[in-house]
């Protein structure tokens, strides 16, 4: 077997790496970050579970107890807020915390890979709430159309 120069590993790298090709192991996080609950929960741990005033939300980001995410992300049932966070944790994109306490304290935190991912998610949050209207009359005026033929 030839020995690979470091231009040739980088290149190997490079296309290891590349969410086109099928067997690239980043479509598995591409599919991981996409999920609606986890967009959700890093936008909570971000945001710090803000006030909201009108349509801006502030806050900073700050650890949350397992039961202020529960409260906050409207819908989501136990199982799935228990394996999203267990998923980041895993990831490197959120830390847990345990303070011995009675009952026991456990804190969510966004760590700094998980607040790189955050900045670039808000992002996404904000323009999917600012073009929802513009989005439904696309679907309004798209939906009684007769399917194309295929």
């Amino acid at each position: 077997m030839a020995t690979k120069t470091a231009a040739q590993q980088r290149a190997q790298a490079k296309v290891e790496y590349d969410a086109f090709v099928a067997a690239c192991p980043s479509r598995r996080l591409l599919d991981r970050i996409s999920d609606k609950w986890v967009t959700l929960i890093l936008a909570a741990l971000g945001n710090g579970a803000p006030q909201r005033l009108g349509t801006d939300c502030v806050g900073e980001p700050r650890p949350m107890r397992y039961s202020e995410l529960a409260r906050l992300l409207a819908g989501i049932s136990q199982k799935m807020l228990t394996q999203t966070l267990r998923s980041l944790e895993r990831d490197g994109l959120v830390s847990r915390s345990v303070t011995p306490t009675v009952p026991v304290t456990v804190t969510y935190e966004l760590t700094d890979l998980g607040l790189s991912l955050y900045e670039m998610m808000r992002g996404l949050k904000a323009w999917a709430e600012t073009h929802m209207d513009e989005v439904l009359a696309n679907r309004e005026t798209y939906d009684p159309r007769p399917a194309p033929p295929a």
